[in-house]
């Protein structure tokens, strides 16, 4: 571990900030993936025409919540060093919200967007707030697998919340019970989980950052700033674009998976649950591995590979008609999720300035949440107009992986490192 670690980061500190992977992943296995959205479809929408696009709608609302609001709050965070103290409050955030989700009974249509657009606002906020502590633990050449071990924790933190939800489940259907009487407590448990896992990080992960003068409203002046100065970052402006279009398709998956096993292979929910759960193991394992490999590889070869597996993970769930290959494309799909998802966060950390970390890391929100967008809602819309049929929105997502992989191919991560390198060099030149 040590060799991958800056000199003045300790093991505690990683293992520290790890958790907050291990568990933020309960609320999007269960709340976005695996349970909720299928139950938000089935139940509280009761499986109207419309409902996969209202719960794209929802999520869509949110992610433009975070979108505008990403840039600004990662400049703030830079200005006051208050990245953590930013973190403790959209954790409360997302776990009051989560657990309100108890409440989204039959009919409740409405709360159950509220809770979920509020939820999600807060998920997305925290994620990108975690995401600007890598380079404060990381070296440039340790991004991968530091980023790795966050997010390989995190699926199995995804897996144990899973785990439990899927262990009350089975409990209340030998009693009886219908998923409006279990869905709302597996809120709980996963607000519950969050809550507890997440203290770990919000105790013992330090604050490196040195707060700087200035006024709140100078956060806006950065990011007016960052804008201005993209010229001289076309390398990370170029991946941020990739990864624009591939998260996108990564997003539909994680938003959708549940939905397109209930709708169109006829899964249980149990039967979907432990599929997710598979996913989840995949998925741990795509992200350990895929940190080794790309600090071997080079970032930008290592995530191409990966949008190449995830055109297969299309194709073949496209085409799958029996469970057997649907499973296996699940599979496929878990090691790509894994891999994606480690693999452009170490790479935004190794192409932004040193000092402007967070607010780098929130314009890779704000890209990563407009794919939030445009994914699950492309989906949404082609299934609404296709009249139900899934297997054609799943192909429109490959669509997204295809541009992804075509506009990564001119993104050079060398050169990119330099130019940021040198950006921080003229900063630290720069009078106050």
């Amino acid at each position: 571990m040590r060799p991958a670690l800056r000199a003045e980061a300790r093991p505690r500190d990683v293992w520290a900030w790890a958790m907050y992977d291990f568990a933020n992943s309960g609320y999007t296995t269960v709340v976005i993936t695996a349970l909720f959205n299928a139950y938000f479809v089935a139940v509280v929408a009761d499986g109207q025409p419309w409902a996969t696009l209202a719960w794209t709608a929802a999520l869509a609302v949110s992610y433009l919540a975070v979108l505008a609001t990403a840039p600004v709050v990662g400049a703030f965070a830079d200005l006051r060093a208050a990245k953590k103290r930013l973190l403790a409050l959209s954790t409360a955030g997302c776990v009051l919200f989560t657990a309100l989700l108890y409440f989204a009974q039959p009919g409740a249509l409405w709360l159950a967007v509220a809770c979920l657009v509020l939820s999600n606002f807060f998920f997305g906020t925290g994620e990108n707030l975690i995401a600007a502590f890598l380079p404060e633990l990381a070296r440039g050449r340790g991004m991968g697998r530091v980023s790795g071990w966050g997010w390989g924790l995190g699926y199995l933190g995804g897996l144990f919340t899973l785990g439990l939800c899927l262990a009350w489940i089975a409990w209340a259907e030998k009693r009886g019970q219908g998923a409006a009487d279990y869905v709302p407590v597996a809120m709980l448990i996963t607000a519950a989980v969050f809550a507890l896992a997440s203290l770990p990080t919000l105790l013992l992960l330090p604050e490196r950052a040195v707060p700087r003068e200035g006024r709140a409203l100078d956060a806006w002046r950065e990011v007016a700033r960052t804008l201005r100065s993209a010229a001289g970052f076309p390398d990370l402006r170029r991946f941020l674009t990739a990864a624009l279009c591939y998260q996108a398709g990564v997003h539909t998956v994680i938003a959708l998976a549940a939905i397109y096993a209930n709708q169109a292979m006829g899964f249980t929910t149990q039967q979907t649950l432990l599929l997710v759960l598979a996913v989840n193991v995949a998925a741990a394992a795509g992200a350990f591995l895929f940190g080794h490999v790309q600090d071997r590889l080079g970032p930008v070869r290592a995530i191409a590979w990966v949008l190449v597996g995830w055109l297969f993970t299309i194709v073949l769930a496209a085409l799958a008609r029996t469970p057997g290959t649907f499973w296996a494309a699940a599979h496929l799909a878990g090691l790509c999720l894994g891999a994606s998802q480690s693999g452009g966060r170490a790479l935004v950390g190794l192409l932004s300035p040193p000092s402007r970390r967070a607010e780098f890391f929130g314009f890779w929100g704000l890209a990563t949440k407009l794919s939030a967008i445009l994914g699950p809602l492309s989906y949404g819309l082609v299934t609404w107009a296709s009249d139900g049929d899934h297997r054609r929105a799943l192909w429109a997502t490959g669509l997204f992986f295809v541009v992804g992989l075509a506009l990564l191919t001119g993104v050079h991560a060398g050169r990119g490192r330099r130019a940021a390198l040198r950006a921080e060099r003229a900063l630290a030149k720069a009078p106050p």
